[in-house]
């Protein structure tokens, strides 16, 4: 008799921390239906999971999927970064495609160029801005007192 196992429950949120070794701590926030006043509501709730390869940084937005205790407070299990931190400047493609090359599936995908490329060393979003002057207009009338 071959059992299966049941089907793992899967959350998306944002990581929070990453200051543990092979641990992330993911907030995932969930909005619903106050059943009596009829007003919406948001809750957070924190999930300690595990990160094998040390992959998230704070600002991710991960999918984690639940598994048998690791821990204390570990029963969560990060399956994949949706979506890269802004700040970050990582494409979560390049990512992607770095996975599946170190599996060996990079080969039987089709490469599609890539529109938008990130340059090493350069964060996303970087643009030549037109520098203002440090100085403020004076005002009147801050003596401290009043008239």
């Amino acid at each position: 008799m071959t059992q299966t196992r049941n089907a793992r429950r899967h959350m998306i949120g944002v990581v929070q921390g990453t200051k543990q070794d092979k641990t992330i701590t993911v907030v995932v926030e969930r909005r619903f239906k106050h059943p009596k006043y009829g007003k919406y509501v948001n809750k957070r709730h924190k999930y300690h999971a595990h990160d094998e390869k040390n992959e998230a940084r704070e600002g991710d937005k991960v999918e984690i999927a639940s598994i048998r205790p690791l821990s204390k407070t570990k029963r969560w299990r990060m399956t994949r970064i949706v979506e890269a931190a802004p700040e970050r400047g990582v494409d979560v493609a390049a990512i992607t495609k770095a996975a599946e090359a170190e599996v060996g599936l990079g080969a039987v995908r089709s490469e599609e160029p890539e529109s938008s490329e990130v340059r090493a060393g350069e964060p996303a979003g970087s643009e030549v801005r037109s520098q203002e002057p440090d100085s403020e207009p004076e005002r009147q009338g801050e003596g401290g007192s009043q008239p």
